[in-house]
């Protein structure tokens, strides 16, 4: 079946001609399986506690990103793979609690006390005195010195 007066042929289709709408969407169906199992064989999907998504922003120094980069470098890493690795292997300390820090004031300043005792103590001719006196305040110097090394 034609027009002869344009030229254009019209082809006319018959209902039996057109597939079922049930065919069409199972072959599409049968595609999208295909391309979802693509990767059967291929790398296995992470874990969700493996899969890093989680990205940190960070500002540094000129020499801070310098001594990072030559570090990662010289480690044969990545700079995110060496910053992970420090996370994981550092320890971290705890500020001191304010009562601490009190505590160690009053040491400090009772050292100091000492201090000066011993040195008025030295001048007027006590020298007995004196060195209790220092023994004493070397004896708070170390408990102050531990303290803050511990905190």
């Amino acid at each position: 079946m034609s027009d002869k007066k344009s030229g254009a042929a019209f082809i006319f289709l018959g209902e039996q001609d057109i597939p079922p709408v049930s065919f069409i969407n199972s072959n599409y169906n049968k595609d999208m399986n295909t391309i979802r199992n693509k990767n059967k064989n291929g790398r296995p999907r992470k874990e969700a506690a493996e899969k890093k998504g989680y990205k940190v922003t960070l500002k540094m120094a000129t020499e801070e990103y310098y001594s990072l980069k030559s570090k990662a470098r010289l480690a044969g890493i990545t700079r995110s793979e060496y910053i992970r690795g420090c996370i994981q292997s550092s320890v971290v300390k705890e500020r001191l609690s304010p009562e601490l820090m009190g505590q160690i004031r009053q040491l400090s300043g009772m050292a100091n006390n000492v201090n000066q005792l011993a040195r008025k103590a030295n001048a007027a001719g006590y020298e007995e005195a004196h060195r209790n006196c220092l023994d004493t305040m070397k004896g708070l110097d170390n408990i102050i010195r531990r303290i803050e090394d511990d905190c």
